[in-house]
């Protein structure tokens, strides 16, 4: 954990010091880390942030240090231990926190001077802690207020992190509230009227969860763990209700003591068998066939989470009765413990979106079912002091009409779809006034998807931010900027032949892109998620990219048996040409790089590693904290404005004719004959190796993009044509997965 807490910290450029028992255990951390997947690091080039020592040999290291963070063994004594050799190591100005989920902050700073307390805090560093968001910060009495300030900034605007702060609790807020309703769906499976894919199939996506619900969630994250840190939380409560709502039914015990712990071990809820999932049967120990869930509040669809999490609620079937007979003590429980676990009911709810993946937190949840609703289902023989405050003062809801803030204003798009500032709007996507004189094109269909819809409003945003406004940002409220180009639209076109539609289609996306690199005022892409294909050419186009940290990047049409035509090769030629500006080196080799972004697929890993790929420029930013995306997009959108932006002029861009060209197909030719790919993989790179080259042309020399966009428009028709393309679109839309036919 430590090792990986210190990847994150070099992945937002901060240089870090990683100490353990000796220099080689630190060395050997560092690998097993590097080793682990998903990745921790944004790019292997990352590595060279981190240096690493022995607590014997380089722990006076620290003396520079602005920030000291412990992330050994729970074991309090060993950590004191630790903190005694430290302290007077401790620059000043210097801050000292324990990555601990479990042991008391206070009780770890009990025997350290007063400066090391006014120094001190928590912070509870959840993992993995690249991917999940949630840093719990957990201050003591004496910590110093500038301390919490600075770590929180920190935090939020250079890691990238959603930071709550907790009380020194057991479990904090997220454990303390995540195991209780972990327990909850224990004992109902224990009981025996559910199985393990019922109550994973109600408690994922159906109420606004990850797809890995309950049991699988435990899995991954390891039975052992869960048996761990319940009967922890189970030994520090001091009321036997609560001591008795962590103790875990025997099943968790029998699983561990047999070894299934989960993921690591290949068993634990489910196991493999091939390529088959077997699930556990809890009645007798044993793996079997999984079996489809038949719940008819399951298949409601098109809600928002609060409506669907509401209509099962008061479902009269199987559905119902589970979250009636778990969410209600869940809830109740919550708001019982509300002021003992933090200061904000709006933390409380923030910690269980960041750190468990929910769409709603308890306290929205409540608001969403309703609170007669909630204690109706639980018949508490008390009801929490909270909630009897708000039934006195005649409210059915805890929040009323406030909805959760961001925990910064900077959601800059829905605050403003809340304050009428639509300009115009369709089905997938709106113009919205930003403020501060920038107009934003915001997509809100699913998954984003580039079709005529997206296309008008890019195109009436560059006309309208011309008219009328100093900049444009591109961006979107949704997990994944965009999945790329209208598949389905595609497919029923090329099936009927309808290739001039299809021609048309493709003018249309070309002429959008093209008008985004030649607006009269800057244009930002706000990229965040899956940034594919489409997505990804209309994010090449702009004046500069702004994106997540959490970005996956790239052209990746021939997945699905074509190539890019919106302009997506054209401008990874262009770029190659404009950085040998002057010169007329062999573009072979800029040409081979390319030719393998293209057509190997290659999607970025982060933000930072687009640059590597030619996705982002050095210019491009990168933007740790996804709250903050949009504000600092339109940010740049601003400094361009300001700077006194021109539009650029067309370039002549250098190709290298067919020399490129024959070289690149040799190697597909290569790579057919060696059966690395198919024939239709074959046809693909050739028609990708023609675009790249060039074309056809008897040397090397410059081209308009018009000629690039012309040759990725004919090759893009062609593939439309063949029938294992569309095999390969089909499976696409059925799959999500590629076919390689």
């Amino acid at each position: 954990m430590g090792a990986q807490i210190a990847a994150h910290f070099a992945n937002a450029g901060i240089p870090a010091l990683l100490l353990d028992l000796t220099a080689d255990i630190a060395k050997q951390g560092l690998a097993r880390a590097r080793a682990l997947k998903p990745d921790p690091f944004f790019t292997a080039s990352t590595l060279r942030l981190i240096s690493t020592g022995g607590f014997d040999t380089d722990l006076d290291r620290i003396r520079t240090a602005d920030w000291v963070l412990e992330a050994i063994v729970e074991n309090l004594d060993v950590k004191r231990a630790l903190f005694s050799r430290i302290e007077p190591l401790l620059a000043d100005d210097a801050i000292v926190s324990s990555n601990t989920s479990g042991i008391p902050i206070g009780a770890l700073a009990d025997g350290q001077s007063e400066q090391f307390q006014r120094q001190f805090l928590g912070t509870h560093f959840f993992n993995p802690p690249r991917y999940l968001r949630l840093l719990e910060l957990i201050p003591t009495a004496a910590t110093h207020p500038d301390v919490l300030a600075r770590v929180s900034w920190c935090a939020e605007h250079r890691l990238g992190k959603g930071v709550v702060v907790a009380k020194d609790a057991p479990g904090f807020i997220a454990n303390r509230i995540g195991l209780y309703g972990v327990a909850e769906a224990l004992r109902a499976l224990e009981h025996g009227e559910y199985t393990v894919e019922e109550i994973d199939a109600i408690t994922g996506p159906a109420i606004g969860r990850p797809k890995s619900a309950t049991f699988r969630t435990m899995d991954i994250a390891g039975i052992d763990i869960l048996k761990h840190v319940a009967g922890d939380l189970a030994a520090r409560l001091t009321d036997a209700e609560s001591a008795r709502a962590y103790t875990l039914p025997p099943i968790v015990t029998q699983l561990v003591e047999r070894g299934w712990v989960g993921e690591k071990t290949g068993k634990g809820f489910y196991t493999r068998d091939g390529a088959n999932i077997l699930a556990l049967d809890p009645a007798t120990m044993s793996y079997r066939e999984r079996q489809a869930v038949r719940i008819p509040s399951l298949d409601r669809g098109g809600e928002s989470a609060a409506e669907r999490v509401k209509a099962m609620f008061s479902a009269r079937d199987k559905a119902g009765a589970f979250l009636r007979a778990t969410l209600s003590p869940l809830l109740l429980y919550t708001a019982e413990i509300a002021d003992t676990i933090s200061d904000s009911i709006d933390d409380i709810d923030r910690a269980m979106q960041w750190g468990f993946g929910w769409q709603l937190g308890p306290f929205q949840l409540w608001d969403a079912i309703g609170i007669d609703a909630v204690l109706d289902a639980a018949t508490p023989a008390r009801v929490p002091t909270l909630i009897e405050q708000l039934r006195a003062e005649g409210r059915s809801t805890i929040r009323g009409d406030r909805e959760l803030p961001a925990s910064v204003s900077l959601q800059i798009l829905p605050a403003a779809d809340a304050r009428a500032r639509i300009v115009k709007k369709n089905p997938s996507a709106s113009l919205v006034d930003l403020g501060d004189d920038v107009l934003g094109v915001a997509l809100h269909s699913k998954l984003n998807v580039v079709g005529e819809d997206v296309l008008q409003m890019l195109h009436a945003g560059v006309a309208e931010a011309s008219r009328n406004y100093a900049a444009l940002v591109i961006g979107t409220d949704a997990a994944d900027f965009s999945a790329g180009a209208n598949l389905m639209l595609l497919l029923m076109e090329a099936r009927d032949g309808n290739w001039d539609e299809i021609d048309l289609m493709v003018r249309r996306f070309q002429q959008a892109t093209s008008s985004l690199r030649y607006a009269d005022v800057p244009v930002v892409v706000a990229a965040t998620g899956l940034t594919l294909g489409g997505g990804c050419e209309i994010s090449l186009h702009g004046a500069a990219i702004q994106a997540a940290a959490e970005t996956y990047i790239g052209l990746v049409e021939v997945g699905v048996g074509l190539v890019p035509a919106g302009g997506g090769a054209k401008e990874l030629v262009a770029r190659a040409s404009a950085s040998n500006a002057g010169i007329r080196p062999d573009p072979l080799r800029a040409a081979e790089a390319i030719f393998q972004t293209i057509g190997f697929a290659k999607v970025s890993t982060s933000g930072t590693q687009a640059r590597e790929l030619g996705l982002l420029r050095e210019s491009d930013r990168v933007t740790m904290n996804r709250d903050h995306l949009i504000a600092d997009a339109k940010a740049t959108a601003l400094s361009l404005a300001r700077a006194g932006y021109q539009r650029p002029v067309p370039p002549q861009i250098l190709v290298g004719g067919e020399s490129v060209e024959a070289a690149l197909k040799l190697g597909v030719h290569l790579a057919l004959r060696g059966g690395r790919i198919s024939e239709h993989d074959a046809r693909i790179g050739r028609k990708l190796a023609h675009i790249i080259a060039g074309g056809s042309l008897p040397h090397a020399t410059t081209v308009s993009e018009s000629h690039l966009l012309d040759l990725e428009r004919e090759a893009f028709l062609a593939l439309c044509g063949e029938a294992k393309t569309l095999e390969r679109i089909q499976y696409t839309l059925k799959t999500g997965k590629t076919l390689r036919n």
